[in-house]
């Protein structure tokens, strides 16, 4: 209790808050989905919290017999009304179809998943035309800064590079260093929390997630083998995925590596971007490449201790990348509609870490953990260029932990990772 008044009274704005007001004054129903512990029940409650009334759903209580009759609890609850943790009642979808059907006024409900699977794929499916869906994630750079200037950089980098490069924009004001940033990773509570703590912050995280979302998903008869999974998932973020490989390392068939990784996308926990194919290419990579969706789980995952332990760690690069792709999606989640995002690979072994397609146009760019990117940093943009002729591919970016924008070759340029 204490903690969450804490989280309260340091709430840090959150970007995508302009955007949910616009859906909630557009649709009858608003599906905020995410991860546990992003924020959703504290963006609602610095929202709407004041005005609307918020019923907090639980997997073992039915509260006020939502589960038992949903009709009598919806006719007791007049909308507006916001539904937190809405996997734990599933019951109330159906009921909330028929009001909807007879009564479309925006915002009457405001609802919360923490689970792709089960309801919220229902849901979807039950509440087509009648809901959206707003996908919330952990912080991202702008909000951990707080600057003045709310809207992020990648929003102005799609509508004229040019143009973004000629205002010789600034790096963000963060307080800490990369490594801690990255150890801390980027849930809200990880924001608050002493250092020294935030390794049990994540260990108990990562049980929770397992004994609470996990059971409700799927059979898992091995709840160790499962967690050494994740353990094992986690070091090989940043990676295209062999399954049949992973299966191996833990004596898994393929079709277990495949189930318990999409469980861990099912709660949000691990996400992947599919590889870019033109028509001019028939030989490129076909595998998705994987993310864990937190550094900061990554690195507990891992058992790295400090922040200084993470620059002499194997996976520098790989947790640099990942965070990378993270806040490329975070940005990307702003806009509507949202960019396609694609990884490359050519048989011969060139590769772009990120190929934002937006309008037609393509905008390559790549992670490199190191402060002094070189022209030789590019050389996979420019393979992609000459594989694909009749694309339209803009600017090339390289984003690494260096101290200005740098112009790397006549086409590309390198960008602070935090820039703003």
């Amino acid at each position: 209790m204490i903690q969450s008044l804490i989280l309260l009274i340091m709430y840090l704005d959150r970007i995508i808050t302009k955007r949910f007001y616009q859906l909630v004054n557009a649709f009858p129903v608003v599906v905020i989905c995410g991860a546990r512990q992003v924020g959703k029940s504290t963006l609602l409650q610095h929202t709407l919290g004041k005005k609307i009334p918020i019923v907090v759903f639980d997997p073992v209580t039915d509260i006020e017999n939502a589960r038992r009759d949903p009709d009598l609890f919806l006719n007791n609850r007049k909308p507006p009304l916001i539904l937190d943790e809405i996997q734990y009642a599933p019951e109330l979808v159906a009921s909330i179809k028929r009001r909807i059907d007879q009564d479309r006024t925006p915002g009457q409900y405001i609802l919360t998943g923490s689970q792709q699977w089960g309801v919220l794929k229902s849901m979807a499916e039950s509440l087509a035309g009648r809901a959206v869906f707003l996908d919330l994630e952990g912080f991202c750079l702008t909000e951990i800064s707080q600057p003045q200037t709310t809207e992020p950089w990648l929003t102005e980098w799609l509508n004229d590079p040019a143009a973004f490069l000629a205002r010789q924009p600034h790096r963000l004001p963060l307080q800490r260093s990369l490594y801690e940033q990255l150890l801390r990773g980027f849930l809200p509570e990880a924001q608050f929390l002493p250092l020294e703590v935030i390794a049990d912050f994540h260990s108990a995280y990562q049980r929770t997630y397992i004994e609470r979302d996990v059971r409700l998903l799927a059979k898992v008869s091995d709840w160790h083998l499962f967690g050494r999974f994740l353990r094992l998932l986690s070091a090989l973020t940043a990676q295209e995925i062999n399954f049949s490989q992973l299966g191996r390392e833990l004596g898994l068939t393929p079709q277990t590596s495949r189930r318990w990784t999409d469980i861990l996308k099912g709660t949000f926990q691990w996400w992947e971007i599919p590889a870019y194919s033109g028509n001019t290419i028939k030989r490129i990579s076909n595998k998705p490449k994987g993310f864990i969706t937190d550094t900061g789980l990554a690195c507990a995952a891992q058992a790295i201790s400090s922040p200084n332990a993470i620059g002499g760690h194997p996976l520098w690069g790989a947790l640099f990348e990942t965070a990378v792709a993270a806040e490329l999606r975070k940005q990307c989640s702003f806009l509507s509609p949202k960019p396609n995002i694609y990884h490359w690979r050519s048989y011969g072994g060139a590769e772009v870490d990120f190929i934002l397609e937006y309008n037609g146009v393509f905008y390559p760019i790549e992670a490199r953990a190191k402060s002094n990117p070189s022209r030789g940093d590019t050389t996979g943009i420019s393979s992609f260029r000459k594989k694909h002729p009749n694309l339209e591919i803009k600017n090339g970016l390289v984003l690494a932990p260096t101290e200005k924008v740098l112009q790397l070759s006549d086409l590309d340029y390198a960008m602070p990772w935090d820039i703003q």
